[in-house]
């Protein structure tokens, strides 16, 4: 009977130093799973990083949608309202009218001449 005590003690043992040895196993790979994410290539200031920098990307995408709205709003003017482009004609190209006349304003030379 003593053996069979010893044995189931022995057993009993073995389990604990098991258990406890596995305990031990989980800390240290909890431990190395905790400092790869703090400090590894693809850790924690890594994916701020990648964070922030979508967000950026977020807002010019924004910001490039809005101009590309103003812009395809200015070439259906231009292809569509002749009042838009006579005006450019005008302004750009100095284009006018049959029968206009045309005053420009050339502005007075200044009293001082650049001395050489």
């Amino acid at each position: 009977m003593i053996i069979k005590r010893n044995r189931g003690r022995q057993w009993l043992d073995w389990q604990r130093r098991m258990v406890t040895g596995a305990h031990y196993v989980g800390i240290a790979a909890c431990l190395l799973l905790l400092i790869t994410l703090i400090f590894g290539d693809m850790g924690l200031p890594r994916y701020f990083s990648m964070r922030e920098h979508a967000q950026q990307l977020d807002v010019d995408l924004q910001e490039l949608q809005r101009t590309t709205r103003t812009l395809r709003g200015d070439i259906d003017r231009l292809e569509h309202d002749p009042a838009k482009i006579e005006q450019l004609a005008r302004e750009q190209l100095g284009y006018v009218r049959k029968g206009e006349t045309v005053y420009q304003l050339v502005p007075a030379p200044s009293q001082e001449r650049p001395r050489p």
